[in-house]
């Protein structure tokens, strides 16, 4: 066995000792601050990386001197200690330096049960996790001649007795578990836990805290905190005489509990003193600590100490209560908290204490947890909600005539779809758990029924639960927490806007979204969709007589019964708001979107508009296109029929004159949708002009507006400085301009979309975070021209990637002055934009 020439690389754990976490890792670095704090930490010698890199290399140390820290009474821990103890290690192993004269000495000093489970379980550890033997030869668990047939076995397998020398047994176990770090699987799963490729490990070895003796002795956990909610509690479990037996009756609870003995009440004063160590962890090492114990006749050890596991919500309510406690500032607070985190405390969320029977899987689409009936319709969701029933809209995909029936359901299910089709972008927007691409699932819309992938079927009326936030379809009813938007996390959003120093505002297009928006501080409205606002029953009967009439004058007749509506709702709008900005954006879909398009659906609407049923039928061919998305919509509508944006123009202006005179000043913004050329805003631009001074003169009332474009088309990112002259702002709906640049359908692309992800085809998907190489790549020349023609020119996205955190570095790091999302996650990308103000300078162009 070839040994290290000079082996000087360990250290013994003591208050001066030069230990790193780079060179040691986290696991001794926390031991010598506990050392530090007077812990009664048992004696530990810490071997470094390049130690343990040499041993798996076949360079072994003489273990014999570090047996010699330790004493003649060597029975000891090997415990992993990596960089960071997030990526795992090999497992701890205990009661090295067993052997049959140390079972002697223990069964005269602590009886021979006791020794017989010490030996037992360290042979079984050796045999399996050293030896490599077969783990079905050593399972028995302590009793009448166990140990003698571990031995017996191992001596069989290997045709040598148990060894005896405990430096060996040391050699042996170091060598196994640095061998295992290097190992391919260990390799791939601590790089899926974020390890660099290269991540080393320390080894730790500690003298044994054997839990047993006369008195009060044994071993357990304790922490402060609750893992799920982040209130003060005092949690873990105390075995008493516990080491090598399964949990039995001498498990004690650690506060009284009706249900049991507790260490508080057995030992007060022991209970006490961990309190205190408790303490001065959570003072010292300024985190919430998790204090591994034992006890051996009323003398504690403390083992170790890891950071307490917890949920996003106790995330937050700690990283609060240890700022206001004055243990860490507001800025370190924020940045432990990572943004996506926010998202499980706004909404309801499956608790993940409680059993789940999953029965199908697909896309994350938006966030939180919700119980109900299942219903395939959206006339089906709005009869169930009139009735007081939560209900789950389940369709193949949806489209804009479902938005009424989202509206009325708590959650929505598709089996199509991607993270920026349409059910996925309606949902983030009404704060509405959705799961899309669900194609493990087959939706029969004859017999109303959603059949599984394992066989279960599920009739309309029956309960399911949808999980958002992981994409799982549960049966039936399951726990639910409640969203946790507490005083713990207003103040951390308070603390995250004193420090975010990009624009943050909100895509709502009806009054709850502004609500929504409100009371998450938003700066603003940056997209208001105004077509979703046409899709009420009484408004799309006359949206559909504008559409069929035969004159820009018969159109004019139709849009006036809607005028009124549409001024209501921007009132309610810039009323809730209260002077902060608010964009409009004018209408965008092709109009055969507001037509239906089976034989049913054309013969209603003939009768509603007392038509035949032929003239109907044609008219609804004559708009359909091989393309709608690339179609007529957007500004080529508002060029081509240009009484709808007279219209909306009109109500915006009309209701900026009626909010301002009983409210803040309003300055709106008109924002055109999927230009491509700057001819397209001189039209539309002349034309909203003309309302506008009409509207100052009819109403004799003077107002300002900005107007601007959405920059959805490669041409207009191209085209930007053109474009600049005649805008006050450019805003990038990346959602379409992803699409039209990959040339890729963001509802299909859910399809295939993992796959290429997975062969690295594209590192992420591209509807879900921005793609800095290519799309970014039209964003900063779009917004670089657009600068170099109007310097005051305001930049911002107003697409989904607006409330994706890498999306929001990439635009405050390009200085754009403000990013738009759905509502519910203003709170992810403010606190996303705190971070990389603490963490990061920002540029202009």
């Amino acid at each position: 066995m070839q040994k290290i020439a000079d082996f000087s690389e360990f250290v013994k754990l003591s208050p001066a000792a030069p230990v790193q976490a780079t060179r040691h890792g986290w696991r001794a670095k926390c031991l010598q601050r506990l050392i530090r704090l007077d812990l009664p930490v048992p004696t530990t010698v810490a071997l470094p990386v390049e130690t343990v890199r040499a041993i798996a290399a076949g360079q072994m140390p003489d273990t014999g001197r570090i047996a010699a820290v330790f004493g003649s009474d060597f029975l000891v821990s090997v415990r992993s200690s990596p960089e960071n103890p997030e990526w795992g290690g090999p497992g701890t192993v205990l009661n090295v330096g067993m052997n049959d004269a140390m079972h002697a000495r223990l069964s005269d000093s602590h009886g021979r049960e006791a020794a017989d489970a010490l030996y037992l379980r360290f042979v079984q550890s050796y045999a399996t996790h050293v030896a490599r033997l077969d783990p079905d030869m050593f399972h028995a668990g302590p009793g009448e001649g166990a140990l003698a047939a571990a031995l017996s076995a191992y001596h069989a397998e290997t045709d040598e007795p148990f060894p005896q020398d405990p430096a060996r047994q040391l050699a042996e176990v170091l060598r196994s578990m640095a061998r295992a770090w290097e190992g391919t699987t260990a390799r791939l799963l601590r790089q899926a836990k974020g390890a660099p490729p290269d991540a080393v490990l320390g080894l730790l070895v500690q003298r044994m805290a054997l839990g047993i003796g006369p008195g009060i002795s044994g071993s357990g956990t304790m922490q402060f905190v609750d893992s799920v909610t982040g209130a003060p509690r005092i949690m873990g479990r105390f075995r008493g005489q516990s080491q090598g037996r399964a949990i039995s009756d001498d498990t004690l609870f650690l506060t009284r509990d009706p249900r049991g003995l507790s260490l508080e009440e057995l030992a007060p004063e022991i209970f006490a003193v961990l309190c205190g160590y408790g303490s001065a962890c959570r003072a010292r090492l300024r985190e919430e600590m998790q204090l591994e114990f034992a006890i051996e006749g009323g003398r504690i050890s403390v083992i170790d100490t890891v950071r307490v596991a917890r949920s996003a919500r106790a995330t937050v309510k700690i990283a609060v209560a240890l700022a206001e406690d004055g243990i860490i500032t507001r800025e370190d607070a924020l940045l432990r908290v990572e943004p996506r985190a926010l998202t499980e405390l706004l909404h309801y969320q499956v608790d993940p204490r409680a059993p789940r029977d999953r029965f199908a899987r697909g896309i994350a689409a938006s966030p939180g947890a919700a119980v109900g009936r299942i219903v395939f319709t959206a006339a089906a969701a709005q009869a169930s909600a009139a009735r007081g029933e939560p209900c789950i809209l389940v369709r193949r995909e949806t489209g804009p005539e479902d938005i009424r029936g989202m509206h009325a359901a708590v959650a929505v299910l598709t089996e199509r779809g991607g993270m920026t089709s349409h059910a996925a972008v309606i949902a983030r927007g009404l704060g509405l758990p959705c799961i899309v691409g669900c194609t493990e699932v087959h939706i029969n819309s004859r017999d109303r029924s959603l059949r599984g992938p394992d066989g279960r079927t599920f009739l309309e009326g029956e309960l399911i639960t949808v999980d958002g936030s992981n994409g799982e379809v549960l049966a039936g009813t399951a726990e639910m927490l409640e969203p946790a938007l507490d005083d713990g996390f207003r103040t951390l959003l308070r603390w995250a806007e004193t420090v975010c120093d990009i624009g943050i505002r909100a895509n709502a297009d009806t009054p709850d979204d502004a609500r929504t928006a409100r009371m998450f501080d938003a700066d603003g409205i940056g997209l208001c969709r105004t077509e979703h606002m046409f899709f009420d029953e009484d408004r799309l009967t006359v949206m559909r007589e504008m559409i069929f009439a035969d004159t820009p004058n018969d159109r004019r007749v139709a849009l006036d019964r809607l005028l009124p509506m549409q001024r209501a709702d921007f009132i309610a709008l810039f009323d809730i708001m209260a002077g902060l900005p608010v964009c409009i954006r004018l209408f965008d879909p092709p109009l055969h979107e507001f037509l239906p398009h089976d034989r049913e659906g054309m013969r209603e609407l003939a009768e509603a508009l007392d038509r035949p049923l032929s003239e109907v039928t044609r008219r609804v061919e004559a708009l359909s296109e091989f393309n709608p998305m690339l179609g007529m919509r957007g500004v080529r509508l508002g060029v081509t029929v240009p009484e709808i944006y007279d219209m909306q123009a009109r109500a915006i202006f009309e209701a900026t004159v009626e909010a301002s005179r009983r409210g803040a000043p309003v300055v709106p913004e008109v924002m055109i949708p999927l230009v491509s050329a700057a001819r397209e805003v001189e039209i539309v631009k002349t034309r909203i002009d003309a309302v506008a001074s009409a509207v100052r003169t009819e109403m004799k009332a003077d107002f300002a507006y900005r107007l601007g474009v959405m920059v959805e088309t490669p041409r207009a990112a191209l085209r930007a400085g053109e474009i600049a002259q005649h805008t006050h702002f450019l805003s990038f709906g990346t959602n379409d301009l992803t699409q039209m640049t990959y040339g890729l359908s963001r509802d299909d692309a859910g399809r295939f979309m993992s796959t290429y992800v997975n062969q690295h085809v594209y590192a992420e998907d591209p509807f879900h975070i921005l793609d800095v190489e290519g799309v970014g790549e039209l964003l900063l020349m779009g917004a670089s021209r657009g600068r170099a023609a109007r310097h005051d020119v305001t930049i911002s996205v107003c697409g989904e990637h607006g409330g994706n955190p890498e999306s929001i570095a990439f635009c405050r790091a390009a200085g754009f002055d403000y990013v738009s999302c759905s509502p519910f996650r203003v709170p992810v990308a403010r606190l996303a934009g705190a971070h990389f103000a603490l963490l990061a300078p920002r540029n202009r162009f």
